[in-house]
């Protein structure tokens, strides 16, 4: 059997005298998708930000058996860690062309086709302004950008936040699509049913803390995460 992808072991987060992240312990396997649920304030979106190295964190932290714990984002984005931010952070004053090139870096702009293969609909709206975008249309730029870059690893931080029930639909069917193709992901959503569905192992977090972990089936199968996430 490979060994996990990724490896976070023990890891802490802290702003300023609060510590968000409480020993945080995880895997994520190649070519999977990995799933943290929590509530709003469980610490979910800090851990995504230490892996990415936009905030100081210790513990842990390996990729492909390279410890990238306190690596600069470039360089982390460099070995394969690419992440598609909460808010999407498209830039909205440049094309959804622009927007995309940045996702290339300097490669052969001819790449582009495989992101309008995937998202028909940018192709429609390449010459338009991103900030003109809906909701749903900015995910799948953001989302699309960050495939450009070629990820071996694509961290998602809520990637429904924020759209209506049809978009998100149509999100998840575009994660479903990648995760086919064997793009390894790890997901932070706060719609846990849809999450878990798509995951093929989940933790649950609970105030900076791992308080359960399964398979996606198994804890959509727990009574309790179903009480508290589930609206079960």
């Amino acid at each position: 059997m490979s060994p996990p992808l990724l490896e976070v072991e023990d890891l802490r987060v802290r702003y300023g005298a609060v510590e968000a992240v409480h020993g945080v312990s995880f895997a994520v396997n190649g070519g999977e998708v990995t799933a943290l649920i929590g509530a709003n304030g469980a610490g979910k979106s800090s851990t995504l930000a230490a892996i990415s190295g936009l905030v100081p964190a210790q513990g842990r932290i390996r990729f492909d058996g390279r410890d990238i714990a306190g690596a600069p984002p470039h360089v982390i984005v460099r070995a394969g860690v690419v992440q598609v931010p909460e808010g999407r952070e498209i830039l909205a004053q440049m094309t959804v062309e622009e927007n995309l090139l940045m996702g290339l870096r300097r490669r052969d702009r001819s790449e582009l086709s495989s992101a309008y293969e995937r998202f028909p609909i940018l192709r429609e709206r390449r010459a338009l302004l991103a900030g003109t975008l809906s909701g749903g249309e900015q995910q799948m730029l953001a989302i699309a950008r960050a495939l450009l870059a070629r990820p071996r690893l694509l961290l998602l931080d809520e990637p429904s936040l924020g759209l209506a029930p049809l978009v998100v639909k149509r999100v998840f069917e575009t994660l479903g699509a990648l995760k086919a193709q064997g793009v390894t992901m790890l997901l932070v959503e706060q719609n846990a049913l849809r999450a878990l569905r798509l995951a093929n192992h989940a933790y649950v977090m609970e105030l900076g803390r791992l308080a359960m972990r399964g398979t996606g089936t198994e804890l959509l199968r727990d009574e309790g995460v179903a009480r508290t996430y589930l609206g079960g």
